[in-house]
């Protein structure tokens, strides 16, 4: 049995790898474009994403329960695959909005089938164990993306850096394959098109809370993942190589921190564990801005090895928070559920991104770990909200 949910996991994993490796990307592609293009600008070529990420989400849920989650995941990797290879062909600014809307659009059908699949195998705390070990892959696809990229664009072959993305293209081949060749999948292909109703369960206070704290978390792990980079090289004046490494360790630390959390969440209770990592993130932030703010001259390098720790207390949180809804939440409505955080994580990777290049447009970058501080009050408040509201539901709603 062991065995049989080591499987299910493996080929998951990798799909998150895979998308992480794209979705991330915006930080090298932040880097190599603003010599030519504004950081407002930029600001914006995040929507391309976002949106289609968010629309598809919702029309796509009847579509999925039709075609079952392996048969819709190998479409979404094969979609991605494609305009992958085409990237490097294309030389023009308007093809990286399209590929970006591509990515979005198999992104949200890969997030809810990937759910789904989890609710369907996994029960109880080895739900939250085996999302917290989905979403560590993630992060170590922002690793690699990084480190990867970073040494690509300090090499004699620079001019090459988008040619990187064929890696990417040949790792979903592959997942294409242990796709196809494994047995995840075991619910019934859905003939019921009422499965997509049923509205009114989300609108229980505890989901609202939760989508809401879905929305800030994303919007805080954006202002890191694609902004640190830029962060490291005009506050600190680093090349691109090292403002790329710094947030790779950002991702190294964000991966360690997910998989312990996939080991110690079979033990402790989520709301606790929340609360600590919460704590420790408000602790570094503010050290980070004392350090700008007071011993900027002497100790700003200090930025270069502390920030990136950060990975450690936050990544843990978006998987507890979604295990712990997912937990609640019956299986028939997974898809609607899954849909409905893309549209909110879409949201808030858009409106994170335009608040980052406001931000970075304004020159007022300095107070960069004080801005990302706001949101995480927000969430640590509703938090409580969320572990003291229960969650009760009709089979018939």
């Amino acid at each position: 049995m062991n065995v049989n949910k080591n499987q299910i996991k493996l080929p998951l994993m990798l799909n998150f790898l895979i998308f992480s490796m794209l979705l991330n990307s915006m930080g090298v592609i932040i880097l190599q474009l603003s010599t030519t293009i504004s950081y407002k600008g930029l600001g914006v070529l995040e929507s391309f994403k976002d949106i289609p990420m968010a629309i598809v989400s919702l029309l796509c849920v009847n579509w999925i329960a039709k075609t079952g989650n392996k048969k819709a995941l190998i479409f979404a990797l094969i979609f991605i695959m494609i305009s992958s290879i085409a990237l490097p062909l294309v030389e023009v600014f308007w093809f990286f909005k399209i590929w970006l809307s591509i990515v979005g659009v198999g992104f949200a059908i890969a997030k809810i089938t990937v759910f789904s699949i989890i609710k369907n195998n996994f029960k109880d705390k080895q739900l939250a164990s085996a999302v917290s070990s989905v979403d560590a892959s993630f992060m170590i696809g922002i690793f690699f993306v990084n480190i990867g990229f970073g040494s690509l664009l300090t090499s004699n072959y620079a001019q090459y850096w988008k040619y990187g993305f064929w890696i990417i293209a040949l790792l979903s081949i592959i997942n294409v394959l242990m796709l196809r060749n494994s047995k995840i999948e075991k619910e019934q292909i859905s003939e019921n098109k009422k499965e997509s109703g049923g509205w009114k369960f989300f609108l229980k206070p505890k989901l609202i809370y939760f989508f809401i704290i879905v929305f800030f978390m994303v919007f805080v792990e954006q202002s890191f993942n694609s902004w640190l980079p830029s962060f490291f090289k005009n506050n600190l004046k680093v090349n691109s190589y090292f403002a790329l490494q710094a947030s790779a360790f950002l991702a190294l630390f964000s991966f360690i921190g997910r998989l312990v959390t996939s080991r110690l969440i079979l033990r402790f209770h989520w709301f606790k564990f929340v609360l600590i990592c919460l704590l420790f993130v408000f602790s570094i932030l503010i050290a980070c801005q004392v350090l700008i703010y007071y011993f900027y001259t002497d100790l700003k390098f200090l930025l270069i090895f502390i920030m990136p720790l950060i990975g450690l207390f936050l990544s843990p949180l978006f998987p507890l928070y979604n295990s712990e809804i997912l937990n609640k939440v019956p299986k028939e409505k997974t898809h609607l559920l899954v849909s409905i955080v893309v549209v909110c994580s879409s949201l808030g990777s858009s409106v994170g991104s335009l608040y980052m290049a406001g931000i970075f447009h304004k020159n007022v970058s300095n107070f960069y770990p004080l801005f990302i501080l706001f949101p995480l009050l927000i969430i640590f408040g509703l938090t409580f909200f969320l572990n003291k509201t229960p969650i009760t539901y009709d089979r018939n709603q």
